[in-house]
C-alpha cells in the first residue's frame, strides 16, 4: 500500500481501541496468540490502515480456528516477500480484532524496487514458462498431503500394550502416536497452506499484467471489459455443483422425482431411489460423484463448523431436488459457457482490431497467459480450503472424540476453543494421567474454562466488525488489496461517506455486468442458504464460490467486500448474474424483503420501497 504526499484525509475510521467491546466480552484478547492483538504491538493501534477481511473470516474466531488465518496470511506473505519478490508488494501483516481479522499491507519502500525486478522477473519467467508440468506438478504434492492426513488415526489409549509389544521389545506405550499425528496434522495442513500459494498470485499477476496493459492501450476500457476477455474458462471448481445438475438431469430422465420428497433423510432417500427402477443406476452414479466431488463445502473451509457435502449429504441432495424441480420446470439449470464465451471473443476481437504490429503481439501474448493462470484463482479453492481443509476438520473431530471419551470437554466442537499449543498440552495432560494411572486435570479444568470462552466468541459474533480502522492513505495502490478485496481509494472514501447516512442504497465495485430488481435476501451463514427464494437478490457480507446451486435461483448478488477478482465478482460473472461488491455496509444497509435494483454496470444498488 503506497501513501502518496496528497493532503491528509480528513475522515477517518475508528481506531481499535475506541471501538466498544460488547457485553459478555471482556477479556477476549486472552483467547488469541499475544502476536495476533494490537495490545502488544506498539504504534499499530493507531498508526496503519487496516480494513477487515470478512472476505474469507465473516464470523468471530473461536481460538483454533486462528489457524486457518494464520497460515493462509502468512503464506501468501512468504510468495510476495521470499519466493517471487514482487516488486511494490511485501506480505500483509494481519492482527484480531474483537474476534476479526484485520489486515494492512506492507508496501516495498519505493528505493529497493528497482533492485527486486530482476530476481522478480527470473522467478516469475521460470513458472510462466513450465506453467503445465509444475501445475502438474503442484497437485500431485496437495493430493499427496491429502492422502497423508486421511491416514493420520485418534484412537484412545488401551488399558495395557498389547503383548506382541512386549515380545518384540517395542518399548513405548502407543501414546507417542498420538503426539506425533496432532502435530502432523498440522504439519500437513501448514504444508499445504504453502502450497496453496505457490502459483495463486501468479495467477493474479499475469491477469494484473494483462489488465495493466489494456488500461495503456485502451485508455478508457471498463475494468469489466477486461475480466470478460478471460471468462468462460473450464474450471475444477464448478464440478461440485455440474455433478449435482447432471445427477438431477438423470433422475428426471429415469422418472425418480418422487423420491426426492424428504431429502434430509440421507438414508431414506437412497433407498426410496434404489427402489425404483433405474435406481441402481442413478445411485451408482451419485456415488461415483463423491470422489473427489462431495469434499465440498456450503462454508469457506476456515471454521470448523463448515459443513461438508461428504459428511451432511442432505445438503447436496436438497441441492439436487431443487434442481429436479427446475428441470421438470423446463428451466435451462446450465451455467451459460457457450454465452460467456461468444460474449469473451466478440469482445477481444473487438480490441484487437484496433491493435497492430507489436502491441498487438503483445496483447495477444498477455491475453492467452491470463487466461491460461486464471483458472488457478478459483481451482484452487477446490483442493485447499474444501478438500485439504475438510479432512483437517474431520481429523480434529476425530482427535476431539477421544477427549470427550477421557472427560475433558462434552461435545467434540469444544475443543475448538482452545488454542492449537493448548490441544498439545490437553494431550499430554491425557497421556500422563492414563500412564500414572491418575485422573487427568482436564476434566475438572476445560469443562468450565471453554463455557466461559463460548461465552465470549457468542459476545464477539454478536457484533458485525468495522469494515476498516484507521486514517486510510490518501492513496491505496497495492494491486492485490485493489484486485481481491476490493479496497480502493475510492471505495473506502465510499464507506466512509456512507457513515453520514445513505438510506437510499449502497455504491460498491460493479464486478459482474447487468441490472436485476428483486426483493432483497440477506445472508450472514451459509445455514441460510435454504432460506432464500426464487427471483430474489442475494446480500451477503460474502458469497463463497461453493454457493454456485442457488445462483441459478437469485437475480444478483451484492456483497460488503470483494474486488474484481474476489470469488464472489468471478463466480457472478461465470454465472451470468450482476453483481455489486465491496459495498462495505450493504448487508446491514439492505434489509430482507425490500425491493432493490443492482446495477452491476455502475456499481450502485438502490432500496426502490421497504
Amino acid at each position: 500500500m503506497t501513501v502518496a504526499s496528497a493532503a491528509p484525509t480528513v475522515k477517518s475510521f475508528p481506531s481499535p481501541s475506541s471501538l466498544p467491546v460488547p457485553e459478555g466480552a471482556e477479556g477476549w484478547e486472552k483467547l488469541y496468540p499475544y502476536y495476533l492483538t494490537f495490545d502488544n504491538d506498539a504504534g499499530s493501534d493507531d498508526e496503519k490502515f487496516w480494513f477487515c477481511d470478512s472476505q474469507h473470516w465473516p464470523t468471530a474466531y473461536k481460538p483454533f480456528e486462528t489457524i486457518g488465518g494464520e497460515f493462509a496470511v502468512k503464506c501468501l506473505g512468504q510468495y510476495n516477500t521470499r519466493h517471487l519478490l514482487i516488486p511494490p508488494a511485501n506480505g500483509i501483516e494481519f492482527k484480531i480484532h474483537l474476534g476479526y481479522l484485520y489486515m494492512s499491507p506492507v508496501p516495498v519502500p519505493e528505493d529497493q524496487i528497482p533492485g527486486r525486478v530482476p530476481e522478480f522477473e527470473r522467478r516469475v519467467g521460470h513458472y510462466f514458462q513450465n506453467w503445465d508440468s509444475l501445475l502438474a506438478q503442484w497437485k500431485e504434492k496437495v493430493l499427496s498431503t491429502i492422502r497423508e492426513m486421511e491416514t493420520l488415526e485418534f484412537s484412545p489409549l488401551p488399558d495395557m500394550v498389547p503383548f506382541d509389544d512386549i515380545v518384540s521389545g517395542k518399548a513405548k506405550d502407543g501414546s507417542e502416536v498420538l503426539l506425533e499425528n496432532y502435530d502432523r496434522l498440522i504439519q500437513l495442513c501448514y504444508q499445504n497452506w504453502q502450497y496453496h500459494f505457490e502459483f495463486l498470485n501468479l495467477g493474479y499477476l499475469a491477469y494484473l499484467d494483462f489488465f495493466n496493459f489494456a488500461k495503456e492501450v485502451f485508455p478508457g476500457i471498463p475494468d469489466q471489459a477486461i475480466a470478460k476477455m478471460v471468462q468462460g474458462v473450464d474450471m475444477e471448481l464448478f464440478r461440485p455443483d455440474d455433478e449435482l445438475k447432471k445427477l438431477a438431469t438423470l433422475a428426471v430422465e429415469l422418472g425418480l422425482q418422487s423420491a426426492f420428497a424428504d431429502t434430509d433423510d440421507v438414508d431414506g432417500t437412497l433407498g426410496a431411489v434404489g427402489a425404483l427402477p433405474g435406481g441402481d443406476q442413478w445411485v451408482a452414479a451419485y456415488q461415483a460423484a463423491q470422489d473427489p466431488w462431495f469434499n465440498f463445502t456450503v462454508g469457506n473451509g476456515f471454521y470448523g463448523h463448515d459443513k461438508y457435502w461428504i459428511e451432511h449429504q442432505e445438503i447436496p441432495l436438497s441441492y439436487i431436488k431443487d434442481y429436479i424441480r427446475r428441470v421438470d420446470a423446463g428451466q435451462d439449470i446450465l451455467r451459460p459457457v457457450e454465452q460467456l464465451i461468444a460474449e469473451r471473443d466478440r469482445i477481444i476481437e473487438e480490441y484487437r482490431s484496433l491493435l497492430d504490429g507489436d502491441n498487438l503481439a503483445t496483447f495477444d501474448g498477455k491475453r492467452g497467459l491470463a487466461a491460461t493462470a486464471y483458472p488457478y484463482v478459483e481451482n484452487h479453492n477446490f483442493y485447499i480450503e474444501h478438500w485439504t481443509m475438510g479432512v483437517f476438520w474431520r481429523k480434529v473431530r476425530e482427535l476431539s472424540r477421544v477427549f470427550v471419551g477421557a472427560g475433558f470437554w462434552g461435545e467434540q466442537g469444544d475443543l475448538l476453543y482452545l488454542n492449537r499449543n493448548e490441544v498439545r498440552d490437553a494431550l499430554f495432560d491425557l497421556i500422563t494421567g492414563w500412564a500414572v494411572g491418575v485422573p487427568a486435570i482436564g476434566p475438572a479444568y476445560w469443562p468450565a474454562e471453554i463455557e466461559r470462552r463460548r461465552k465470549i466468541v457468542d459476545a464477539l459474533d454478536s457484533q458485525r466488525p468495522a469494515p476498516a480502522l484507521n486514517t486510510p492513505p490518501p492513496q491505496i495502490t497495492e494491486p492485490f488489496t485493489q484486485m481481491l478485496w476490493g479496497i480502493t481509494t475510492e471505495q473506502v472514501q465510499q464507506w466512509l461517506a456512507d457513515d453520514d447516512g445513505d438510506d437510499t442504497g449502497v455504491t460498491g465495485m460493479a464486478a459482474s455486468p447487468g441490472v436485476a430488481e428483486g426483493r432483497a435476501r440477506v445472508v450472514f451463514h451459509a445455514d441460510q442458504l435454504g432460506e432464500v427464494q426464487d427471483g430474489e437478490i442475494l446480500v451477503a457480507t460474502i458469497t463463497a464460490p461453493s454457493w454456485g446451486p442457488i445462483f441459478g435461483k437469485i437475480k444478483a448478488t451484492v456483497t460488503d467486500i470483494g474486488g474484481m477478482m474476489s470469488h464472489a465478482a468471478i463466480v457472478c460473472r461465470e454465472y451470468g448474474l450482476p453483481a455489486v461488491t465491496g459495498t462495505g455496509n450493504g448487508s446491514t444497509t439492505i434489509q430482507t424483503g425490500q425491493l432493490i435494483r443492482v446495477d452491476g454496470n455502475t456499481g450502485r444498488v438502490e432500496i426502490l420501497e421497504d
